[in-house]
């Protein structure tokens, strides 16, 4: 295979992770931003968004010669607006030309110059502040997070993305656990041909959406609050005007509500997923709830000719922005199957419980039970540092060099010692998980003291008024 030569100013296909190859142009990085070490890349600003992000070579290819097959293999409305813009600047540009090669034959009288069209110098019009079409392009905020987070470090390579299958083998009576057998077609995913549904558009279904539309597949969306739908429809969805119509408009539906009430609600009350159950029809219960709810659900489903699972998720909002949640499933184990595509789109791993539905219930609320008690235990040991003396800054550094380290740490003291508390997980969300879990243990017979402990301090936040504020304004709770 020949080598691409690439330079300053050339149009090329970029690509980033898991999303698909998107039109930009190489151009000079901002003098502050530093290269990545390792492999040759180049600073690529994308079309039809104000996103940039260091490109290794590999992973470019030059615009016009794989035109045709990108545009085959990418569907969308926003990436139709991309291809769109880049042809607008060519216009643009093609006339510049144009016009500088018209005055060069007037000055040479008559004398005929065959002159390459320059797509692009340093002082050129810049593509990406806007003229380029009638209709300006809107930014995604999802992808202009993701593009953003690639600038400090190399995007992951062009090759097929294979996740791995896990086994572990048990005993009969325990639960075995199996990862998804997820191979995305040269890093992007071949979307189900089956309708999509999704009632609910919080912190977390409102990026799952997102990624599920940019992957291709067909979207009916409803939430309770109606003017949340509005981005969505602008981007491809359909709307559904209640629960029940939803689910009869689709093959598969996804729920990802609060609590255990509202998801209850939503398929027992009036309107709800129950009137419009036909025998077929897969419901998909995402909500983070007790096992008992689950159980509930799924015989009502079932009961209709229904088919049903639970994939609660394990992440936060900016996880589910990017397409990076961990899903663990339980249930109907061909509706799994079926979801495939969806759960590649929205995270980066699935797991398959065997057993009862009711069984991914009980492993999300021990690992969010798990988070929440570590994040009051980080709080605590910042508000220590500072009753002794101590810098929490330094404390931080120091925790983030040690075993301990991790990106949650990091991100959610540098938020805390930032003042900012915007939620990228709901403290009244991970205090419900912690309730519910600890009623679980009790269930059980089994000792949470850890959890309860924990819990007590999200009660005391939530009455100093942090309950719509991010799990880590628990900090607040030892500070008041």
């Amino acid at each position: 295979m020949a080598t691409v030569h690439l330079r300053i100013g050339d149009l090329v296909w970029g690509k980033l992770g898991r999303y698909p190859p998107w039109p930009g142009k190489i151009v000079s990085p901002p003098k502050d931003l530093k290269k990545p070490r390792g492999k040759k890349c180049f600073f690529v600003k994308f079309f039809g968004t104000e996103d940039h992000a260091w490109i290794k070579v590999e992973q470019l290819k030059p615009y016009h010669p794989h035109k045709e097959e990108m545009i085959k293999i990418n569907k969308g409305k926003r990436f139709q607006q991309a291809v769109d813009a880049v042809e607008e600047y060519l216009k643009k540009a093609k006339g510049k030309d144009q016009t500088h090669s018209d005055d060069k034959s007037k000055s040479e009288k008559g004398r005929k110059t065959a002159k390459p069209m320059k797509i692009i110098e340093e002082d050129d019009e810049d593509p990406f502040k806007g003229g380029l079409s009638d209709k300006p392009v809107k930014d995604d905020p999802h992808f202009h997070h993701f593009l953003l987070s690639q600038s400090e470090k190399p995007a992951s390579s062009m090759e097929p993305i294979t996740k791995r299958l896990k086994i572990i083998e048990e005993d009969t009576k325990s639960t075995s656990i199996q990862a998804a057998d997820s191979t995305a077609i040269n890093g992007s995913i071949t979307p189900t041909d089956k309708r999509i549904g999704f009632l609910g558009l919080g912190l977390m279904g409102s990026g799952v959406v997102s990624n599920l539309l940019k992957m291709g597949h067909v979207v009916t969306v409803w939430n309770r609050t109606a003017e949340k739908c509005d981005l969505f429809i602008q981007e491809g969805a359909r709307l559904g005007r209640t629960p029940a119509e939803v689910v009869s408009m689709c093959d598969i539906t996804f729920s990802c509500v609060s609590d255990p009430k509202a998801a209850r609600d939503l398929v027992l009350g009036p309107s709800g997923v129950l009137q419009g159950i036909r025998p077929g029809k897969c419901y998909v219960e995402m909500s983070t709830v007790d096992p008992e709810t689950i159980t509930e659900l799924a015989q009502v489903i079932t009961s209709r000719g229904g088919r049903f699972l639970e994939a609660p998720v394990s992440g936060s909002q900016q996880l589910s922005n990017d397409g990076m949640l961990v899903i663990v499933a339980a249930g109907d184990r061909s509706v799994y199957e079926d979801c495939s595509s969806c759960f590649q789109a929205m995270g980066k791993t699935s797991f398959f419980i065997a057993g009862e539905a009711g069984n991914a219930a009980r492993m999300m609320l021990i690992l969010n039970m798990v988070q929440g008690s570590f994040m009051a235990t980080i709080a605590e040991g910042l508000t220590l540092a500072q009753a002794t003396g101590q810098s929490q800054q330094t404390f931080l550094d120091i925790l983030c060099q040690g075993q301990m380290a991790s990106t949650f740490v990091d991100q959610k003291c540098q938020n805390i010692l930032q003042g900012n508390f915007k939620p990228d997980y709901y403290l009244k969300h991970i205090q419900k998980d912690l309730r519910l879990a600890i009623s679980m243990g009790d269930s059980v017979n089994h000792p949470t003291p850890m959890a309860a402990a924990a819990n007590e301090v999200y009660k005391r936040a939530k009455a100093l008024d942090q309950s719509d504020n991010d799990m880590s304004a628990v900090y607040r709770a030892y500070i008041h």
